[in-house]
């Protein structure tokens, strides 16, 4: 008798986030307050520490486990699309995460959405597909002045949140 496997064990991806933090109890609280969701999995170590976690986010496994404490940071960087950007960005915040860039539409995207950092300093990507683009409108829209201060506002507060990791180390 010829046993199968399936080439992707159940609920992962092709490419499944593995969060390396410094205190993974509290980045699961992070991740299920704001995506009102439910860890799946937890394997502690002997230490206490989280050896091994997992969380589901929509369709997609997120796994955790807890930094030596000599190991240096590693955030993360995490694109997340949401049924209601609005309500997440308001949950993540209430959940103790900082303002990246705020709230804003892109139509070169279709996407209302934000960045938060969360309190472990991971980065966010929470967004809402609104609609779809026509790719013949993308070399109007990126010439478009509303649509490129829209991008100036997002590069520039990435990139203000990145110097601030360079400036405050």
């Amino acid at each position: 008798m010829t046993q199968t496997t399936q080439q992707l064990p159940g609920g992962k991806s092709t490419i499944t986030p593995y969060v390396v933090v410094k205190g993974a109890a509290r980045f699961l609280d992070f991740v299920e307050q704001t995506f009102e969701v439910r860890t799946s999995l937890r394997v502690p170590n002997p230490d206490g520490t989280i050896g091994h976690a997992e969380v589901t986010v929509g369709h997609s496994v997120l796994m955790t486990f807890d930094a030596a404490p000599d190991w240096q940071d590693t955030p993360s960087f995490l694109s997340v699309y949401v049924d209601d950007v609005d309500k997440t960005y308001a949950r993540a915040l209430d959940a103790g995460a900082t303002v990246v860039t705020p709230l804003m539409y892109s139509g070169i995207t279709g996407d209302r959405g934000c960045r938060v950092k969360d309190p472990l300093g991971n980065i966010w990507w929470l967004q809402t597909h609104l609609q779809d683009v026509d790719p013949t409108t993308l070399p109007d829209l990126f010439t478009n002045p509303t649509e490129q201060a829209t991008i100036r506002e997002a590069q520039a507060s990435f990139a203000k949140e990145m110097q601030d990791r360079i400036t405050n180390q």
